[in-house]
C-alpha cells in the first residue's frame, strides 16, 4: 500500500475529482429520503417531529459529507485503496438513506447508525493510513482524528441500547453526541493542522450547494407532476411552481455572487464558514420540502392551513438568506448599501408567509428583487477607484 502523504495548499488549478462528484451524488439519495419524510410529516400536521427529524438526519448526512470532503482535500491520492475506501463509505451513505424512514416514522435509527458507522469507520481506515506515513505532529493529528470517530461510534452503537420509548434521554445522548462529532476536528488540529485546499474546499461546498439545489428543483417538479395528473389544479400550482423557480434561481444566484477561496485563509475563518453551511445546506434542501407541502395543500393533500403551508417555504427560504449573508456574502461587501438588501429580504419573506395562496410567488419575487438590488449595487465604481470601461461581476 502506498503511503498517503498531504497535498500542498498551494497546489495550482486545484479541481474536484470524478470520485468526488460521484460521492456527492450519492448523497442526494439520503437527502431526498430526509427531505421526503419531512413533506411527510409537515403535511400530515406534525410539523415538530418533522423538523426535529430533518435536523438529526440532515446532521448525520452533512457531517459525514463534510469529514470526506475536508480530508480529500489534504489527502486524495486516488489510487486504487483509496477509491475502494471510498466506495465503503457511499455504501454506508446508501444504508443510511435506506434507515431513514424507520428514523422518522418509528424513531428506529439502528439501519441509520450502521449506514454512519460504516461511513465514519471507513474514514478512520482513510486516517489510519496517514498515521502509518507520517511524523510528528502531522502524525499525531492524524491519531487523534482516528481515535475521536472510534470513540464516537462508539458512543452511537450504545445509544441504540437505550429502551424504547425513551425519546428524552435518546434526544440528549443525540446532541451530546453530535456536539462530541464537532468538537474533534478542533481538538484533532489543536497546535497543528491539516493542509487542506481553499480553492478546493469553497469548489467542494458549491459543488454539494448546487446538487442540494438540484434536489429542490427535482422534488418539486415531481410535486407539481402528480399535482396536475391527479387533480388537474394547474391556474392552482402556477404561482407555487413559479415562486419555487424564482427562489431556487436566487438562492443560486446569491451563493455564487462571489468566489470564498481568498477568504478561507485561515483556520478559525474555515471552521466557522464549513460549520455554519449546516444551515446553508439544510434550509436549502427545506425550501424544495417546503414547496412541495405548497403543492400538497393547493391541491388539498395536505392538512395543513394555507398558512402553515406557506411557512414551510418561507421559513426555510429567510434562513437561507440570512446564514449566506452571515457566513458568506458579507465578507464582501463594500458599505451598508450593500449589506442591508438580504437580512431585509429574509425578514420580507418571512413576512410573504401571510399571503395566502400567493405567498411562495410573493417570496420569489422578494428573493429576485434582491438579486436585481444586489447587481445594482454592485456595479457602483468604489470611491477613488480608477474609472474602467469593463463591466463589474454581479452581485
Amino acid at each position: 500500500m502506498p503511503r498517503m502523504t498531504a497535498r500542498s495548499p498551494a497546489e495550482p488549478h486545484r479541481v474536484a475529482t470524478p470520485l468526488e462528484l460521484f460521492f456527492d451524488l450519492c448523497f442526494v439519495v439520503a437527502v431526498a429520503q430526509a427531505g421526503g419524510r419531512l413533506v411527510h410529516a409537515v403535511a400530515e400536521g406534525h410539523p415538530g417531529t418533522g423538523v426535529t427529524g430533518y435536523l438529526a438526519v440532515f446532521f448525520a448526512i452533512w457531517w459525514a459529507w463534510v469529514n470526506f470532503s475536508w480530508f480529500a482535500s489534504a489527502y486524495d491520492t486516488d489510487d486504487p485503496w483509496y477509491r475502494l475506501v471510498t466506495f465503503v463509505q457511499i455504501t454506508g451513505v446508501l444504508i443510511f438513506a435506506a434507515g431513514v424512514p424507520r428514523a422518522f416514522d418509528r424513531g428506529d435509527w439502528t439501519l441509520g447508525v450502521l449506514g454512519y458507522v460504516v461511513m465514519r469507520l471507513a474514514l478512520t481506515s482513510q486516517w489510519l493510513r496517514v498515521v502509518h506515513g507520517a511524523e510528528g505532529a502531522e502524525r499525531r493529528v492524524a491519531r487523534r482524528y482516528a481515535s475521536g470517530i472510534v470513540l464516537a461510534q462508539l458512543g452511537w452503537i450504545g445509544m441504540l441500547f437505550l429502551p424504547t420509548g425513551a425519546e428524552g434521554a435518546r434526544t440528549a445522548v443525540f446532541v451530546a453526541l453530535a456536539l462530541c462529532e464537532l468538537s474533534i476536528p478542533a481538538l484533532a488540529e489543536r497546535g497543528h493542522g491539516t493542509s487542506w485546499h481553499p480553492h478546493h474546499i469553497g469548489e467542494r461546498y458549491g459543488l454539494f450547494t448546487i446538487i442540494v439545489l438540484g434536489e429542490t428543483i427535482a422534488a418539486a417538479t415531481v410535486a407539481v407532476q402528480e399535482a396536475v395528473d391527479e387533480h388537474e389544479a394547474l391556474d392552482d400550482l402556477l404561482p407555487v411552481a413559479a415562486g419555487g423557480l424564482l427562489l431556487v434561481f436566487a438562492a443560486w444566484w446569491i451563493y455564487f455572487a462571489v468566489p470564498i477561496h481568498d477568504y478561507l485563509r485561515s483556520k478559525r475563518r474555515a471552521f466557522i464558514w464549513g460549520y455554519g453551511h449546516y444551515l446553508i445546506l439544510g434550509s436549502a434542501a427545506a425550501i424544495g420540502s417546503g414547496i412541495e407541502v405548497a403543492v400538497e395543500q393547493a391541491t388539498g393533500k395536505a392538512h395543513v392551513t394555507v398558512t402553515a403551508a406557506a411557512a414551510a417555504v418561507t421559513v426555510p427560504t429567510a434562513v437561507y438568506l440570512l446564514t449566506v449573508w452571515l457566513l458568506h456574502s458579507r465578507h464582501f461587501k463594500r458599505d451598508l448599501a450593500e449589506q442591508l438588501p438580504l437580512p431585509l429580504a429574509a425578514v420580507a419573506v418571512l413576512g410573504c408567509t401571510f399571503a395566502g395562496e400567493w405567498a411562495t410567488l410573493a417570496a420569489g419575487l422578494v428573493a429576485a428583487a434582491t438579486v436585481a438590488v444586489g447587481v445594482s449595487l454592485s456595479r457602483r465604481p468604489t470611491p477613488g477607484a480608477p474609472v474602467s470601461a469593463e463591466v463589474s461581476p454581479p452581485m
